[in-house]
């Protein structure tokens, strides 16, 4: 199927992208499409991005491969996608939190900011939890703070983000956090299930778990409770005034012809919006997907680095 059949069913009309819809009808691909997704195989950004990726090809026809470039949160990912040619055959999906305090943070070492990407979708927030095991010795945060000082304490995380927001805690409680680094929520709950470590974040994969009876949240990251969780009250309701909120987002090199930004950015919120996305954001994160296109994705970014500098007094 052609882009143009996407864009007559699901964009003609609306808001988004009516402004582009003639150039884009006629643009496809001039090679595979990569998909590259910034983080290791087995996590929740794994599961959706695959999923739209093999959406994608069944909708428009065009080949599309799933790519997993995993390192810093998605800054390697986009470290190259930025220097890629802008043709439309590469694109990226990140988390936004792990791009943007580095940018904020050390934005002078990395090889591209803000204005280096031409952005095309948002697909969710991620419900960012802490978890331990169901029958670890503290219920909350302020519970695993006195475990860490009496026993000691290991938190496992996979991006940057949660990693400055546990040294934030321990800055404030100095509590003596031991940090595991990881590639996957896979793989911290690995850990956190296996007892390697006492705690973990997951933007996810520890529904089921939670679930199930063999995982238990001690505290949302996100700015607010999420709402399969009610009773888990937040880190800043729990003392702390740190928190992250992590938004799914695809971007590709700046510089896209119209047409092509048009198209991808089509292509994608279709993908999103079928009932097969739907089903797997809805399995994953319990709320369904959040497609803001190419200039919400933008202000998403923009924003973001505004607020994470004002966080860290940038």
């Amino acid at each position: 199927m052609r882009i143009s059949s996407i864009l007559k069913g699901l964009v003609t009309g609306t808001a988004l992208f009516a402004a582009s819809v003639g150039a884009a009808q006629d643009w496809t691909p001039p090679g595979p499409v990569k998909l590259q997704i910034g983080f290791g195989a087995g996590g929740e950004t794994d599961t959706i991005g695959r999923v739209i990726a093999t959406v994608m090809k069944e909708q428009t026809g065009w080949n599309v491969i799933a790519e997993n470039k995993p390192g810093g949160g998605g800054v390697a990912m986009f470290t190259g996608i930025s220097a890629a040619p802008a043709d439309g055959t590469v694109i990226g999906m990140g988390v936004t939190m792990p791009v943007m305090i580095n940018l904020v943070l050390r934005g002078d070492e990395l090889p591209f900011d803000v204005d280096s990407f031409d952005y095309l979708a948002t697909v969710a927030r991620a419900p960012l939890a802490i978890v331990a095991k169901a029958d670890a010795p503290f219920e909350d945060m302020k519970g695993l703070v006195a475990h860490a000082k009496e026993h000691g304490g290991a938190v496992a995380f996979d991006a940057k983000p949660q990693e400055l927001l546990m040294r934030a805690i321990d800055n404030q409680e100095s509590a003596g956090f031991k940090l595991v680094p990881t590639k996957s929520s896979a793989e911290m709950l690995q850990l956190v299930l296996g007892g390697q470590v006492d705690a973990s974040f997951s933007a996810g994969v520890h529904i089921p778990y939670v679930k199930k009876g063999d995982l238990k949240m001690i505290a949302t990251a996100n700015d607010g409770r999420h709402g399969y969780a009610p009773d888990v009250a937040s880190l800043p309701e729990q003392g702390y005034a740190f928190y992250v909120d992590p938004i799914f987002y695809f971007a590709a090199p700046a510089g896209l012809p119209d047409d092509a930004k048009a198209a991808l950015a089509a292509a994608l919120d279709a993908a999103i919006q079928s009932d097969r996305v739907v089903e797997v954001v809805t399995n994953v994160f319990s709320s369904e997907p959040d497609n803001r296109g190419p200039d919400g994705t933008r202000k998403v970014i923009v924003d973001g680095v505004a607020n994470v500098r004002k966080l860290f007094g940038k």
